[in-house]
């Protein structure tokens, strides 16, 4: 097989095992966790 696209195509067809995490979960905790530190940051100020 001819190296195609430096290898990634072959990375991409591999199936790996493991949690599966769709993109739009991890973008919404992200989210989630930087608006529940501002709220803390102001409610409980140090």
């Amino acid at each position: 097989m001819p190296a195609s696209s430096a290898g990634l195509l072959r990375f991409f067809e591999d199936e790996t095992s493991g949690i599966k995490i769709r993109p739009e979960v991890v973008v919404a905790l992200s989210v989630v966790l930087v608006i529940v530190s501002i709220l803390l940051r102001y409610v409980i100020p140090v």
